[in-house]
């Protein structure tokens, strides 16, 4: 590397010295002191700091070139830089915890940094203990907390957070994946005024403001106009309401004179009543002197006739009671001639039953004779034993076939029931494992729709392909044990997870024409090794690794097809990652001396170990072991075929014993056939055997049965002549109660002649009587119908009386009058414009009611809220103009904050734009920066968009993640970066092996611009980190080079000098 001759400024670095030196930010030969801007970093301090031990790094204030081979500790400069001005571990990419950070083995660590500042320089010191990733913070030599450090560096215009100033080795990639809006943020901290990002916070706060605003101001329109629409229409219910009060009024008015014209109408009918009721009095009493005297002889007769009657009752009594006597004793009689009855019938019943009793007797004797015949004949027959033996025989023959037989089938029952139980859950254990394929298949589904949709064409187009086809690794790897599917599924990343794998390179490519080209999915393929690696050995036996506590490489401890496999050994060397235990951990120090461990996991770490090339020394880094997503639900494909193959066997293992079954039972329908027709010949035998033995019992017993009828014969001459005794004792009795009948018989017939005597002599007073009713009935019937209409006027009297009293009450009660006072002059008036007969005043009642009975719906409540809504219309309209006033004051407001916003930042743009595009084309390209929105009212849709374009026969396209090649955008991202460097608002930036994906002809033209723009004296200080150099590259004398070397033969920093070092360089090359 050239090193210039005038204003040489190198500082030497090394990982391995103990003893510290001091290091001045001046240059050593000539004592100059550079120009820094406010902010910039003039020494740099690192302790017991990833690779270092003791090391001071001075900077220069322009470009500062950290040149070192990889592994020697450039980036940990950057990650000192980051955590030394309060900067958070994830902005670095790389370990999440600060303890990680610390030099292996040593419990804790420092970084101090010095930033120049006018009145007095600024030193941060960040001790960092292992243990609980504890820091403490000194400033200025007195300690502090990490805010107080916050706000220092933030006052210096400072922000390790924003890509645009800071961009770490793991972070390069991100640029080009920033979001426009992002990037404009990142600018506007990054170059622009202080004011510019608060400017633009301010805005989209106004903005988020003022679409509150006018939300609030469109809502109260419209509810101020609903409110309008709907008190228009109570308004016309309002005049309704006092429309149909109106009649109301009337109608009440109305049903007050109604009570009194009522009362005067009673009044004057109650006194018609009463003078029609003394004329009838009058011409009552006329009538009545008339018809005394008859009257007086009708008196004299009802009184003879008294009497009488009363003896008529009494002959009436005594002959009833005679004749109930005489009825009784006709009961009696009927009772004793049923008695006799009842004797005579049980006499024939016995004679019937000694009828019967002989008629047996007979048959009996009859049927023994018959079965001493049939006795006679069976004699003869031969004897039947040995038949019956040989039926006996046979059927026992048959009983042990069916109980063979029935053995069998019990047997072949428990087997089918074995083997559907066996099949039920070989059924359930397919469907368990089916249903853990389906969840992974859904969280693929979940995380990557298009290679789901991907499998899906695949499944159904298979045949397509000629070779071997995989589905997704993440599907058709099987973890053995779901506790080591975190190792594997960290190991691997997820685009091979989730890519297809295919044993003929001309499969893949007809797949990837299908689904990512015609079908617009983004899906990874992978091509299977040619020559296998599945079976590659590991670099060392399992074995010699146990005494460190590991006990299994990767490979080991998944399934996968020998493509699969083959594929993951040669790209992740699975079959040569060693996954370890506690005890690893505690060892870890040891592990990594260990030759040959690239990569290795212990429980919940995994650690990468890189040798340099240079001193063969070792670093690490190490990061957790996240939890498995995808790979902890397992299932074991060969179990899964075994218990497949097992369903199957044991279909066919039930067909048979299914059809065995058939034929036993179709054996035993034969056997049970035959058991019916022996059995039914066995009957017919023994009925044969036995039917002697059955003749000569029947024989016994009817004998028997003769002679007990014969000793039990009925006397029926003893029976009739108690019968006859019976009939002469009720005889006597029944003449008796005759006697009695008859003497109640005369007595009833003396005491109806007595009645008659009497009725004739009653029927002539009453023939008198009625002669003199006639005399005088037709003078009665008009005295009748007098005093009945003097009793009618009488009884409507009395009651219009108390209807003229209740009308009266009533009439006040309505008038709200006293009982005593006179009608009010107010109601007299209003009733004299009424009418004055009740049916006029009913009609017009009727009509007045009719009309209010239109106005239905409306009640008092109508008029309330119809004021009530004016009112709240009135204070919604002053709202409303109060809120309408706001929002345009508030309108006018942010037009003003956009002016002060937007024109600095469109000229600051353009400034951008401009330095972007120059050095776009002096490298032969083309690139633009510029403010873009869609809306110019949405302030935080506002972005900035850069597009280039690297070759003459394409268009400009904006930068994406996707679109340029990595080289491309490394070379957009390190020109917008220098485009921001000119217009120095950070003191520095850090841009950290950005140059990795160049090709030579873009790097050499990147770093002249580089050195061109971070030389110049107004811009800021400027860390570009790089492993490499082209030759012959131009350098400029403000430029500061730091070489980092690591190895275990560095010298230590106070003992190395660089006279010394140039002089025997020249004289090194002098002798060649």
């Amino acid at each position: 590397m050239a090193v210039p001759s005038k204003k040489q400024r190198l500082s030497h670095i090394n990982s391995c010295s103990q003893t510290p030196s001091r290091s001045f930010c001046q240059d050593r030969d000539s004592g100059e002191v550079h120009p820094f801007v406010e902010g910039s970093i003039l020494r740099i301090t690192m302790k017991n700091f990833l690779t270092y031990d003791y090391s001071v790094v001075c900077p220069g204030p322009n470009l500062n070139m950290i040149v070192g081979a990889n592994g020697t500790g450039k980036s940990s400069i950057v990650c000192a830089i980051c955590l030394g001005l309060a900067g958070k571990t994830a902005v670095l990419g790389r370990g999440d915890k600060v303890g990680l950070y610390v030099k292996r083995g040593c419990h804790k660590g420092s970084v101090e940094i010095e930033l120049y500042k006018t009145g007095g320089n600024i030193v941060i010191n960040r001790e960092i203990h292992v243990e609980n990733n504890h820091s403490l913070w000194m400033l200025n030599g007195k300690h502090c907390n990490q805010k107080t450090v916050e706000e220092e560096v933030r006052a210096l215009q400072i922000q390790v957070s924003n890509l645009c100033q800071f961009l770490p080795q793991e972070k390069v990639g991100e640029f080009a994946k920033m979001s426009k809006i992002e990037l404009l943020e990142a600018t506007e901290k990054s170059v622009g005024p202080p004011e510019m990002y608060e400017y633009h916070c301010e805005l989209k706060n106004f903005r988020n403001k003022e679409r509150e605003l006018e939300n609030v101001v469109k809502e109260k329109a419209n509810f101020l106009e609903k409110a309008k629409q709907r008190n228009e229409r109570y308004k016309h219910d309002v005049n309704r309401y006092y429309e149909k009060k109106r009649h109301l009024d009337v109608i009440e008015l109305l049903e007050k004179k109604k009570p009194w014209v009522e009362y005067e109408t009673t009044r004057k009918e109650l006194e018609d009543v009463r003078r029609e009721r003394d004329e009838a009095k009058r011409q009552l009493s006329t009538l009545r002197q008339a018809q005394a005297p008859m009257r007086r002889k009708i008196q004299e007769i009802e009184d003879k006739l008294k009497p009488a009657e009363a003896q008529m009752k009494a002959k009436t009594a005594a002959i009833k009671e005679a004749s109930l006597k005489c009825k009784q004793k006709q009961d009696q009689l009927d009772r004793k001639h049923k008695e006799i009855d009842d004797i005579k019938q049980t006499l024939r019943l016995k004679q019937m039953e000694e009828e019967d009793h002989q008629k047996r007797i007979s048959n009996t004797r009859r049927a023994i004779d018959d079965l001493k015949a049939e006795l006679a004949k069976v004699a003869d027959q031969p004897d039947v034993t040995p038949q019956i033996n040989a039926v006996n025989l046979e059927l026992r023959q048959i009983q042990e076939a069916k109980a063979k037989i029935e053995g069998e089938k019990a047997d072949l029952r428990r087997e089918k029931d074995n083997l559907l139980a066996e099949s039920r859950m070989l059924e359930k254990k397919l469907n368990d494992m089916n249903n853990l394929m389906n969840m992974k298949e859904e969280k693929l589904r979940g995380r990557h729709r298009d290679t789901y949709s991907a499998l899906q064409w695949l499944r159904q187009n298979k045949s397509l392909f000629q070779g071997e086809v995989h589905e997704p690794i993440m599907l058709v790897i099987n973890v053995k044990d779901n506790r080591y599917a975190k190792y594997v599924e960290n190991h691997i990343a997820f685009q091979d997870l989730r890519a297809f794998v295919f044993q003929r390179k001309d499969d893949m490519q007809k797949f990837m024409t299908e689904v990512r080209d015609k079908m617009n999915l983004k899906v990874n393929s992978i091509s299977a090794p040619e020559e296998s690696c599945s079976k590659r050995p590991p670099s060392r036996n399992i074995e010699s690794l146990r005494r460190f506590g590991f006990f299994s490489y990767l490979r080991e401890m998944f399934d996968a097809p020998d493509e699969v496999m083959s594929y993951l050994c040669q790209q992740y060397k699975v079959h040569d990652v060693p996954v370890g235990s506690e005890k690893t951990k505690e060892m870890i120090k040891t592990v990594i001396e260990e030759p040959y461990l690239k990569v290795l996991y212990t429980t919940e770490e995994r650690y990468t170990v890189r040798r340099s090339i240079y001193s063969n020394k070792i670093s690490t880094s190490n990061s957790a072991v996240h939890p498995s997503q995808y790979l902890s639900i397992t299932v074991d494909a060969e179990e899964k075929r075994q218990r497949e193959q097992n369903l199957k066997s044991c279909g066919v293992k039930l067909k048979e014993r299914d059809e065995r079954l058939k034929a036993l039972q179709k054996e035993a329908a034969t056997l049970d056939r035959r058991d019916n027709e022996l059995l039914a010949e066995k009957k017919r035998l023994s009925e044969l055997k036995g039917k002697k033995r059955q003749l000569e019992q029947k024989i016994s017993t009817k004998q028997d049965s003769l002679k007990q009828m014969e000793n039990s014969v009925i006397d029926l001459n003893k029976i009739e002549e108690e019968t006859k005794k019976k009939i002469e004792a009720v005889n006597h009795q029944k003449v008796t109660i005759v006697s009695a009948f008859m003497t109640e018989m005369k007595l009833r017939a003396k005491l109806s002649m007595e009645k008659v005597h009497l009725a004739f002599e009653t029927l002539g007073l009453t023939a008198e009587k009625s002669k003199l009713e006639n005399d005088c009935r037709g003078g009665a019937t008009e005295l009748k119908a007098v005093d009945q209409r003097c009793s009618r006027l009488e009884q409507r009297k009395t009651h219009l009386t108390e209807q003229c009293k209740g009308l009266l009450r009533k009439a006040k009660n309505i008038c709200g009058m006293q009982n005593d006072s006179s009608l009010p002059e107010d109601l007299r008036s209003a009733f004299s414009k009424l009418p004055d007969t009740l049916d006029e005043v009913d009609a017009m009642l009727n009509e007045e009611r009719s009309r209010a009975e239109c106005f239905t719906g409306l009640s008092e409540n109508v008029v309330e809220e119809y004021n009530r809504r004016e009112l709240e219309i009135k204070n919604l309209e002053k709202d409303f103009e109060e809120k309408t006033a706001a929002l345009n004051a508030y309108k006018q407001n942010i037009s003003e904050a956009k002016e002060r916003w937007l024109n600095p930042l469109k000229h600051l743009i353009e400034q951008i734009n401009d330095k972007f595009s120059e050095f776009f084309r002096s490298m032969q390209c083309a690139g633009e920066v510029d403010l873009h929105s869609e809306n110019e009212e949405e302030y935080d849709k506002y972005g900035i968009r850069i597009r280039v374009k690297f070759h003459s026969s394409t268009q400009l396209h904006e930068l994406t993640a996707h679109h340029q090649s990595g080289g491309e955008r490394s070379v957009s991202t390190m020109l917008y970066l220098m485009a921001l460097q000119e217009l120095n608002r950070c003191p520095f930036r850090v841009v950290d092996e950005i140059n990795q994906g160049m090709d030579p002809v873009n790097e050499r033209r990147v770093f002249d611009i580089v050195v061109r723009t971070a030389c110049k004296e107004t811009t800021s200080q400027y860390f570009f980190i790089t492993p490499k150099l082209l030759q012959n590259l131009q350098y400029a004398e403000e430029m500061t080079v730091l070489c980092v070397h690591n190895g275990p033969e560095m010298l230590p920093p106070n003992e190395w000098n660089k006279s010394a070092f140039i002089r025997r360089r020249l004289q090194r090359k002098a002798q060649a």
